[in-house]
């Protein structure tokens, strides 16, 4: 059973037992916190499909907080003008939130 579920505006398929990182959740979430998300827009349950117009009706996706801040790769931005002179170079490291899926509920 999986779900496909909307979390900080990004979509992620949820199946119970794996880990997800998500855009970071905020300070007041803490390791070990069980979090629900209830923007789910599809359930397949054995080959049973439901879609949602636009949620599923009464389902949920039940995580619990693995690690609350999480950094992720280092991103490098360089920018160039040939012959003037010009370079920039911006560097950027994105906070996720670790969290384990404990239970798709349909």
């Amino acid at each position: 059973m999986y779900a496909i579920v909307e979390i900080k505006g990004q979509q992620f398929k949820a199946e119970a037992g794996k880990f997800l990182y998500v855009h970071y959740l905020g300070e007041e979430v803490k390791a070990g916190d069980s979090v629900e998300f209830t923007n789910v827009l599809l359930v397949d349950a054995e080959g049973e499909v439901k879609v949602g117009a636009p949620l599923v009706e009464g389902a949920k996706v039940v995580c619990e907080v693995a690690e609350s801040l999480v950094k992720g790769d280092k991103v490098l931005v360089f920018k160039k003008k040939r012959r003037k002179g010009y370079r920039r170079l911006n560097g950027h490291r994105q906070y996720f939130s670790k969290v384990v899926i404990k239970e798709v509920v349909a």
